[in-house]
């Protein structure tokens, strides 16, 4: 696979078949990436499991916290990766040594470890790296392009009228 590119297939197909994430790296300040990217998958219908040995028992938007990896108490479709890219290759053996396997392993972005990604994939997993899948949702479902971020316009002029609320759309179609 080629790494610097996907297709938006192949990512469509890892978020639709996924039920399940593991967030290694998680975090329970707000103003943290990995905590605003857990909100929103959350946010999304996702199972969000985080991943954290400092916060290990406790809870992060509501969600149990585990240790490690090795804790879970049940299988997961995919590890997100919130690690520097040294770290993410001993977050990968982690993730391959579960059984059963995660069917993904997403690499967050400026995450990029080649070697961890070829033993992945030796493995038969999936692997993304240097993506977010909240970014990767919110572009393949139109949410991005809904709220004006890609609507091409330009403006410094006031909104004439308050938006009120999030639309949440879904992967179902292709855009």
């Amino acid at each position: 696979m080629n790494h610097d590119t996907y297709p938006d297939a192949y990512i469509r197909e890892i978020l639709t078949t996924t039920k399940s994430i593991a967030l290694v790296g998680a975090s329970n300040n707000p103003a943290r990436p990995s905590w605003i990217v857990m909100k929103y998958l959350l946010g999304r219908g996702f199972e969000v499991i985080p991943i954290n040995p400092g916060q290990a028992g406790g809870e992060i938007l509501g969600q149990r916290v585990y240790a490690s990896l090795a804790d879970l108490d049940r299988p997961v479709d995919m590890v997100e990766i919130f690690r520097n890219s040294a770290a993410a290759g001993p977050v990968v053996d982690e993730a391959l040594a579960l059984e059963p396997k995660p069917r993904t392993i997403w690499m967050q972005l400026s995450v990029r470890n080649d070697e961890a990604a070829a033993r992945a994939e030796a493995a038969g997993v999936n692997v993304v790296m240097n993506r977010c899948p909240k970014i990767e949702f919110g572009r393949l479902s139109g949410e991005i392009s809904w709220q004006g971020v890609n609507s091409r316009v330009l403006s410094a002029k006031k909104p004439t009228r308050a938006a009120t609320g999030v639309q949440k759309l879904t992967l179902g179609s292709k855009r």
